[in-house]
């Protein structure tokens, strides 16, 4: 019997690995999901739809409403839902139920974070018939559409929803292609056909006839089990390879490979302003000069990953590259360092001033970091070291890793965050975002807080004029850049490998998360 399996290396409440099949077998499908991460929209997104999607030119396109209008002051959105919708329990796809999901986002038992954040404009959503909902808004908020396209604001059945958290994380109901059939922890999740499924986004054709009708998502933690389990066929998908199976892929041969950077933010190592010694601007300085990011990036991703310079994704058409301001230059590190007062050492290297060694926490979280990145920090740690800081780096599970940031221990952290549009700079960096959402998760670990980036930021979040608002998103990522808040790595990465008898998997263009729907085993 044809197979078609995929592997993903987190979970939601609902996620693991997953293998699919043809529709006379199953599929299977493995990835990691937490709560707060990008990695349940990889599951979600099987079994969820939004209310407007983006297509392949990034451009928002309907989906679960089939229109939508804005008030000339932008503080009231009408969305029209597409009539005769239901979820796979039979609720109605209504108004009603686009309210319920948007005040169980906002409701502080809910302790939504990313999802709590995309909606925080809403001030109420109004019923004005079964089809129209009407967003009343703080605030006029340009990112509105980019916030609902996105798969942690997918909508669910307000009956789901009402069965308790525990029960929802387990099988959430939506209007998606796939069902939650099973889940056993830590081992699989199993996947079925929504039979009825015709709410496809805007420009996208159904799923074929002959598309796989099962999915088992199943849990390989270790990348090079995952990576054997594909070659033998035993699977059909995996994400998170290793930069070394993505460059054997490339050669050619049986399995292909799919490369859909995330957009939004990069991935970059933010440096806490609130808190010595990144407080001093100059220290931040010397410490980005100080570490030699091109050649850890070009040493340790063979390839698979090219060096960014900026805050934005370049996945972002918005996106503006400082090479200058990230340039590797001990001797300006040193130079740096020595007008600050860190010039003497202790017997280690390390540099002191009033008796205090130049230390600076770094934590880890071992469950959104691979491998690479963290040889990556590695080799930052050493060039750091030469410099005389001492980066203590500490590897931790999700649960301790959002621990130390919330109490603000740590001095540097790489904090993978997605959201669409340059929006995502006033989540990650304006002032309001040092204040922590209800589930006590704030986004701006840099804790910077300059009016003068603020002001930028407020017209990227509130402006409807695509000029004014390109204009704030390149004045803002420039003073980002100038404040020396953060040290840029990479794209956040988003790699599948998949066998080539598999027909119509692709990424889809929100987040980048694997689209299902579509997949066909070639008969052998």
């Amino acid at each position: 019997m044809q197979r078609f399996r995929h592997r993903s290396r987190a979970a939601l409440c609902t996620g693991g690995h997953a293998r699919l099949r043809d529709r006379r077998c199953r599929t299977h499908l493995s990835r990691p999901a937490r709560r707060r991460e990008l990695p349940q929209a990889l599951l979600g997104s099987q079994v969820l739809e939004s209310l407007v999607g983006l297509d392949e030119k990034r451009e928002i396109v309907p989906w679960l409403a089939e229109k939508w209008q804005r008030s000339s002051d932008g503080l009231t959105w009408d969305f029209t839902l597409k009539p005769g919708l239901t979820f796979t329990d039979g609720t109605p796809v209504d108004a009603a139920a686009v309210k319920a999901n948007i005040e169980h986002l906002q409701d502080p038992k809910t302790a939504s974070s990313t999802g709590y954040l995309a909606v925080q404009q809403v001030k109420r959503v109004e019923v004005v018939s079964p089809t129209v909902a009407r967003f009343h808004l703080v605030r006029p908020d340009a990112a509105l559409l980019e916030s609902l396209a996105q798969p942690w604001v997918g909508i669910e059945s307000p009956k789901g929803i009402a069965r308790g958290q525990e029960a929802n994380c387990l099988a959430p109901v939506g209007t998606g292609p796939f069902t939650v059939a099973k889940w056993a922890k830590q081992d699989r999740i199993e996947l079925t056909r929504n039979p009825d499924y015709r709410s496809a986004p805007q420009g996208t054709e159904p799923p074929p006839k002959n598309a796989v009708q099962k999915v088992v998502w199943r849990f390989i933690p270790d990348a090079t089990s995952r990576y054997a389990a594909l070659q033998s066929g035993e699977v059909d998908v995996i994400d998170n390879p290793l930069p070394d199976q993505i460059a054997q892929v490339e050669k050619g041969g049986a399995i292909a490979h799919v490369n859909a950077p995330r957009p939004g933010a990069s991935n970059r190592i933010e440096l806490n302003t609130a808190q010595a010694p990144f407080d001093d601007e100059r220290v931040r300085k010397a410490f980005i000069a100080s570490v030699n990011v091109n050649a850890a990036v070009d040493s340790l991703f063979e390839g698979t990953a090219e060096r960014s310079s900026s805050a934005l994704s370049s996945v972002e058409p918005l996106a503006l590259q400082s090479k200058n301001a990230y340039v590797y230059n001990p001797r300006i590190a040193n130079d740096l360092l020595d007008e600050a007062g860190w010039t003497k050492r202790d017997a280690d290297g390390v540099r002191v001033k009033d008796g205090k060694r130049l230390e600076v926490r770094f934590p880890v979280s071992t469950e959104q970091s691979v491998p690479a990145e963290q040889a990556l920090f590695q080799q930052l740690q050493a060039g750091a070291k030469e410099a005389g800081f001492d980066v203590k780096i500490s590897l931790l599970d999700l649960s301790s890793w959002y621990g130390a940031l919330g109490a603000h221990e740590y001095e540097m952290v790489s904090a993978p965050y997605t959201k669409i549009g340059p929006d995502v700079l006033r989540f990650l960096y304006h002032s309001d975002a040092t204040v922590p959402a209800p589930s006590g998760y704030f986004a701006n670990h840099a804790m910077i807080k300059d009016p003068q980036l603020d002001r930028q930021l407020d017209i990227i979040g509130t402006d409807s004029d695509p000029t004014r608002r390109a204009a704030a998103a390149k004045s803002a990522q420039e003073r980002i850049a100038q404040l020396s808040i953060i040290l840029p790595l990479y794209d956040q990465q988003n790699h599948f490998l998949f066998r080539s008898d598999l027909r119509g998997f692709r990424a889809l263009p929100t987040v980048s998360t694997p689209v299902l729907a579509d997949a066909i085993v070639a008969a052998k």
